[in-house]
């Protein structure tokens, strides 16, 4: 029997790095019978507030909140977003600005499917979050990388998120008659960097210049450690009109599983948003929809945001604090839940074998298969976060995340401690 064709474009699609990373740390621990501890993937180890867990069960009790929503999202959740980002925009958001999305992901490949032509141009930053690019070119959008610059110093100390610099010249130079769309991830996984308001207003100019469509990918809003949190859609009234912005639940209550994200922006931009996600999806969970609802309005009357930032704060003293004893550098993450730590001084022993299967990977995904098999950590490699003419730029690195209790990052550190051997 001769199967059948699949689609072409996940023809020669090679084993991702989740894969590749979970696969080794299960092999691990199966061969040492010891839990490795993983920092790898940025999913929290610990659950999502009582008050967000009381509302979940509460919908799960009142039939009506598990039937079918609204395409757009169910009135409860559009009102409480509404009220939530009137705030932050200083503005009246209305519910028509405004689609609820099966996570941030569904929401950015809505926006890419609304929007994108065959050929049409999406320019990206590297680092990028990897579903960027699947979700640019299924609709038959071509992705443009213009690299994200961190000083030479990293290699010898560390540095500030903000130290990671845009290239204004080189980004121009990446816009085409062809460029549709430009993606700004901030605050940014995996670098940590929340861009400036001049840095903003700068991609802004040029997106309203060549009018480009910013999006804006703001799932980590609440996880910033600075003053505040400069967005694109309260610059100029011009930039905002082309901005679509990119929310999410589970980064900011714990609940990376539970899926929901929203798109706001321009109705003209939700129309056509809504269009591509009634396709993709139709709908998105309803009992859980009214449980973000719930939770928004009271992280939004309580000092609940502004506390987990404390906590969050606190986990990166407990983490980098052996890297500051080893001297090993690293970015300081003024945003998100990662670091990017640079390995460049620890020595994996030159006779170590490694699996066939990294004999063409960067450096990196050696060092994470090396830390799991010998010090029971699990990292991700951020080269997977590059295009092979750039990988260069974080070869010599690793990332982990801290959303993690604390005691499991007490453990880690204990373990990372080891690396002292070879440095």
């Amino acid at each position: 029997m001769t199967l059948p064709i699949h689609n072409k474009y996940f023809g020669n699609t090679p084993k991702d790095v989740w894969s590749l990373i979970n696969e080794t740390a299960a092999a691990a621990e199966q061969e040492t019978g010891k839990k490795v501890i993983n920092l790898g993937q940025g999913f929290f180890s610990y659950s999502p507030p009582e008050f967000a867990i009381k509302a979940a069960q509460e919908a799960l009790l009142d039939p009506m909140a598990n039937q079918y929503s609204h395409t757009k999202g169910r009135p409860v959740l559009l009102n409480s977003l509404s009220k939530y980002y009137s705030k932050k925009f200083n503005r009246n958001v209305p519910i028509d600005e405004i689609l609820v999305t099966a996570g941030a992901n569904e929401g950015m490949l809505t926006a890419f499917t609304g929007f994108l032509n065959p050929g049409d141009e999406v320019i990206v930053f590297e680092p990028f979050f990897d579903q960027y690019i699947s979700n640019i070119e299924m609709p038959g959008g071509k992705v443009v990388y213009v690299p994200l610059h961190p000083p030479e110093s990293f290699k010898d100390k560390t540095i500030d998120g903000s130290d990671w610099k845009i290239d204004y010249d080189q980004l121009e130079k990446a816009i085409t008659k062809k460029t549709k769309m430009i993606v700004v991830n901030t605050p940014q996984n995996p670098v940590g960097k929340v861009f400036t308001e001049e840095e903003l207003t700068k991609i802004g100019n040029l997106a309203v210049k060549y009018n480009i469509i910013i999006l804006s990918d703001e799932v980590y809003e609440n996880l910033y450690y600075g003053d505040n949190f400069p967005r694109f859609a309260t610059l100029t009234p011009e930039i905002a009109k082309q901005t679509i912005t990119v929310g999410s639940a589970g980064k900011s209550f714990a609940a990376t599983g539970w899926r929901i994200g929203w798109l706001i922006a321009d109705p003209y931009y939700i129309k056509y948003c809504g269009l591509a996600h009634t396709r993709i999806c139709f709908t998105t969970n309803s009992p859980l929809q009214v449980a973000v609802s719930k939770a928004i309005d009271y992280a939004s009357n309580s000092d609940y945001f502004e506390k987990t930032r404390s906590e969050f704060k606190k986990k990166y003293e407990i983490f980098t604090k052996v890297f500051d004893d080893l001297g090993l550098p690293y970015t300081r993450a003024e945003g998100s839940y990662y670091i990017l730590v640079n390995f460049n001084k620890v020595k994996i022993p030159s006779d170590y074998k490694f699996p066939e299967e990294l004999s063409d990977k960067a450096k990196d995904f050696k060092a994470a298969y090396w830390l799991i098999r010998e010090i029971g950590v699990v990292a991700i490699p951020p080269t997977e976060f590059y295009i092979k003419e750039h990988e260069h730029v974080a070869e010599d690195c690793l990332r982990f995340a801290v959303c993690k209790e604390d005691c499991v990052l007490e453990q880690a550190v204990e373990r990372l401690k080891k690396l002292a051997e070879y440095l």
